[in-house]
């Protein structure tokens, strides 16, 4: 479909909520800020001034001096930073330094770049620079090999005991009983996560002669095999593992993910890596597996808090092996990050849009009056597909379908694939999904995006009619949601400005998209409304829709449940306790 390329001004910025934040009252201020990147003129010499407030490696400072007045001023308090601000045009920071909707505002509209040297972006206030019009940019890729090393490195070092058994020899002490260690060849290896990091992990596994297995519902079978690694599902890899390294980043879907109940479904006797962030592990229930002896070692680079309060028993347990964050503390590592952060400021000053970039600017207001609720549709149709996919393959085949009466030259629909790929993405990604980035996000994941329009007879006063969402050659958690050609898919409307559910695999439904749903296929019988809904009352779930769809009256059905709180788990178990519910899901939106 041929597409009028958007301006600058017309990119939208997907990381902030699409519910309110990315529809400011404000037009006022919307209108005046819409502009994200320009060349500055001002500085000496009418080039642009950068603030450089976290030290950066050389090469990184000599690349930015060469196009702007480079201001290198470190262990700035808050004041001072909002104090310099409004004289610069770009700032580059790591991870010590908070840049605030107070930093924003302080910079009078005069910032129009923030570069993350490195790549989480957890200290940058997003929704504060997409309204003042700042772009924010990281360098996701130069300390993959540092931190790869060092996560073999501690794998290692855990695994012959090298940390502690330093420690007694240099306390006078020969104990070479107590510290005898374990073997990694033929053991196996789970990685969480096969990403950059994750991959470069594996292939130096293998080299160690250890059988790896991953998880990762993102990653292509095929990449996967070529570097001789297998894909499996979570519950497989950390039942098999002998050995778990974890890359995963830190979103809402992978917060503690280890915790009490994943551990007790792990091998007696497990190693756990984590080089990744802390709060993926919740490291109260790591300290409880440790004492059992569920996990044997624990190697940490990463904590909860940083850095760790003095007496933190997890640091200071027997078993564990304890480093301060080095993940990519070496001197390639940090002048390739210098370097990457630098090229990717220069050019945002440029006018040009890395494929770092983490956040862009809006679109005009009145195309996304038109457009907001078509937006969120797009992207919950995405998360709850996502959701449907069960087993080791991942996702790498996606197909959008919109329904419409306007002709294509009339609709551009790239914010909504956008919107799409950062609901099948994002959820478990440590980057930011939007029109900047999500072709080149899916790309790097393997995922292929396909679009089609269905041309529907009547009139275009609505932009869409409906969107249906599909993936291919995956299995599904919930069989009912398969077409009939084996494709998980789900389809939407937009229902008096409000994004609803209207089709599960065969079955018609009508839900609306808000809070969670429930699904259940179930034998067509009288009263399963009611009991199902009596359930929920039980235990205090409020039910916001509830709609059943049927193939014919006493035959198979599909319950769809909208609730405003996730049931807990006994909850759950008694729906599926129900004789007549032969299946159901709970899916988070």
């Amino acid at each position: 479909m041929a597409t009028t390329p958007l301006s600058l001004s017309s990119v939208f910025s997907s990381k902030l909520s699409t519910t309110h934040s990315i529809f400011p009252t404000r037009r006022k201020e919307l209108n005046r800020r819409r502009i994200i990147v320009v060349t500055s003129s001002a500085g000496g010499g009418g080039k642009p001034t950068i603030l450089v407030a976290e030290k950066l490696g050389q090469a990184g400072i000599d690349l930015l001096r060469k196009f702007a007045n480079v201001d290198c001023s470190y262990d700035l308090s808050l004041e001072e930073l909002c104090t310099k601000i409004s004289l610069c045009d770009a700032l580059i920071v790591r991870s010590g330094t908070k840049v605030g909707r107070d930093v924003f505002e302080s910079s009078r509209g005069r910032l129009k770049v923030v570069g993350r040297a490195g790549v989480g972006i957890d200290n940058v206030d997003l929704a504060a620079a997409t309204e003042y019009g700042c772009l924010v940019v990281n360098a996701p890729t130069a300390n993959t090999v540092a931190a790869a090393e060092h996560g073999i490195a501690l794998l290692t070092a855990m695994a012959r005991n090298v940390a502690q058994a330093d420690a007694s020899i240099k306390s006078g002490k020969w104990m070479r009983s107590k510290y005898v260690g374990v073997s990694l060849v033929g053991k196996t290896l789970a990685v969480l996560g096969f990403g950059k990091v994750g991959s470069e992990v594996a292939r130096r596994a293998r080299g160690l002669g250890m059988h790896v297995i991953t998880h990762d519902p993102y990653a292509p079978a095929d990449r996967a095999r070529a570097i001789g690694v297998e894909l499996v599902s979570f519950e497989v890899a950390i039942s098999n593992a002998d050995f778990i390294s974890l890359h995963l980043p830190l979103t809402a879907a992978t917060s503690k993910m280890l915790n009490d109940e994943t551990f007790a479904r792990m091998k007696r006797g497990v190693r756990i890596v984590n080089v990744a962030r802390g709060g993926v592990i919740d490291e109260e229930a790591l300290l409880r597996a440790l004492d059992s002896g569920i996990v044997a070692q624990a190697a940490l680079d990463v904590f909860t808090v940083e850095p760790p309060v003095k007496d933190n028993k997890l640091v200071l347990h027997e078993s564990v092996t304890a480093t301060p964050h080095l993940g990519a503390s070496t001197m390639e590592a940090q002048e390739g990050v210098a370097i990457e952060i630098a090229e990717a400021v220069v050019g945002a000053l440029q006018g040009e849009l890395a494929a770092t970039a983490v956040n862009a600017p809006m679109v005009p207001p009145e195309v996304l009056r038109e457009l907001k609720p078509y937006v969120v549709l797009a992207e919950k149709l995405g998360r709850l597909a996502v959701q449907l996919v069960t087993g080791g393959s991942g996702v790498n085949a996606v197909k959008v379908t919109y329904a419409s009466s306007r002709s294509p030259d009339d609709l551009d629909t790239r914010l909504l694939r956008a919107m799409v790929i950062k609901g099948i993405i994002e959820p478990i990604s440590s980057v930011f999904i939007n029109l900047v980035n999500s072709d080149y996000v899916a790309k790097q994941r393997g995922v292929k995006i396909s679009e089609e329009r269905m041309v529907l007879d009547g009139s275009p006063e609505n932009p869409i009619e409906y969107i249906t969402v599909c993936i291919a050659n995956v299995e599904s958690r919930f069989a009912s949601a398969l077409s009939a050609s084996g494709e998980i898919k789900v389809e939407g409307r937009v229902k008096q400005g409000v994004p609803s559910l209207t089709k599960v695999g065969l079955f018609g439904v009508d839900v609306s998209l808000e809070g969670s749903v429930i699904l259940c296929r179930q034998v067509d019988q009288p009263g399963m409304i009611g009991r199902v809904g009596s359930i929920l009352g039980d235990e205090n779930v409020n039910v916001s829709f509830m709609s059943v769809g049927r193939i014919a009256p006493g035959k198979q059905a599909v319950m769809a449940i909208g609730v405003d709180e996730q049931p807990s788990k006994e909850t759950l178990k008694r729906i599926g306790d129900i004789s007549a519910i032969e299946e159901f899901v709970f899916l988070k939106l």
